[in-house]
């Protein structure tokens, strides 16, 4: 009896020495803004939760600043099947491209009234569903967790007063249906312009102006060639945390309750210092001579908004109406 108890303890042992043991996994994590921005944070967040609560077992190679690429170059990358990224941090409306129709209705303009309103949406069994949806139409890739950036406004390189000051100016956009609808729709061009070079297409000319979140805009410098910028909030930035099929299937279930987990706080963390963050580069942006105009109604902002809007939404109606009856 004795010598069994010894054999089963061994093995015990044996097994627990080889959990104790295992070559740690590390997920390689692409933010394309610096350390120190809202999303920034959110990554440095993630990182530091999961390798906390896993012990080491799982390592986040953290690399922000965009030196992976560009958004659109590493999503491509995600979604084509490479594996030399596993993780990103993506503006909640870049999979639209690529058939994603719920997560389009997180970037119709006016949609969100308030931060509470967004985190109420992120923070529901909805948002779960919208998380889901790569999954369901089967892109190679699974969303994690939602986070903001705070609300995107205009920024101009002369003087603006209100609404009328954007008709015929040329403002920059990617090429995604909503933003060129909605442009097109306050009376200005929408014009494409990559966003590395927004800057020197401002300087240039090329461009009258953009749009941004307020910490991007400041991270970015375009207060030096853009120095207008108009607080009309016209949409929320949503972003979401996504990690590949093949980094999820490197994972056992263990690993992927810590990945989890630590979303889950970086969006906690998120939702707890954005508005702080903001605040803080808004007021530094107003020390520093940036020229900040409020929009204090909204209500002809939403209105020459209104064919885009109702354009963008048809497919999902009652999807839409539920998350705008969150507020």
């Amino acid at each position: 009896m004795k010598k069994v108890f010894l054999a089963v303890l061994a093995l015990s042992v044996v097994m627990s020495a080889s959990v104790a043991m295992a070559a740690p996994v590390t997920l390689v994590y692409a933010e394309v803004n610096p350390v120190d921005t809202i999303v920034g944070q959110i990554g440095q967040a993630f990182k530091t939760k999961v390798e906390e609560l896993s012990g080491g077992e799982v390592k986040i190679d953290f690399q922000p600043g965009g030196v992976l690429g560009t958004e659109a170059q590493i999503l491509d990358g995600m979604l084509g099947g490479g594996d030399t990224i596993d993780m990103m941090r993506i503006s909640a409306f870049a999979l639209t491209s690529y058939g994603c129709q719920k997560a389009m209705l997180l970037s119709i303009p006016y949609t969100f009234v308030s931060r509470e309103h967004f985190w109420k949406f992120a923070n529901s069994p909805l948002a779960a569903e919208f998380l889901a949806e790569p999954q369901d139409i089967g892109l190679p890739l699974r969303g994690i967790a939602y986070g903001e950036e705070g609300f995107r406004h205009f920024f101009f390189k002369d003087a603006v007063a209100g609404l009328s000051d954007l008709k015929g100016k040329k403002i920059r956009v990617s090429e995604d249906p909503v933003m060129t609808g909605m442009v097109r729709n306050l009376g200005a061009n929408p014009t494409v312009v990559n966003f590395t070079e927004l800057y020197s297409a401002l300087q240039t000319g090329v461009t009258d102006a953009a749009e941004q979140p307020i910490a991007n805009y400041r991270s970015n410098a375009f207060q030096e060639v853009a120095p207008y910028l108009l607080l009309d909030g016209h949409t929320l930035g949503a972003v979401q945390l996504i990690i590949t099929d093949t980094a999820w299937n490197k994972l056992n279930d263990q690993q992927r309750a810590w990945v989890m987990e630590a979303g889950k706080y970086a969006s906690q963390e998120n939702a707890k210092n954005s508005q702080a963050a903001e605040d803080k580069v808004l007021e530094e942006l107003r020390a520093g001579g940036t020229h900040v105009i409020d929009v204090p109604n909204k209500a002809e902002w939403v209105e020459a908004c209104q064919e885009t809007i109702k354009a963008n939404t048809a497919s999902n109606p009652d999807l839409y109406k539920q998350i705008v009856d969150m507020q």
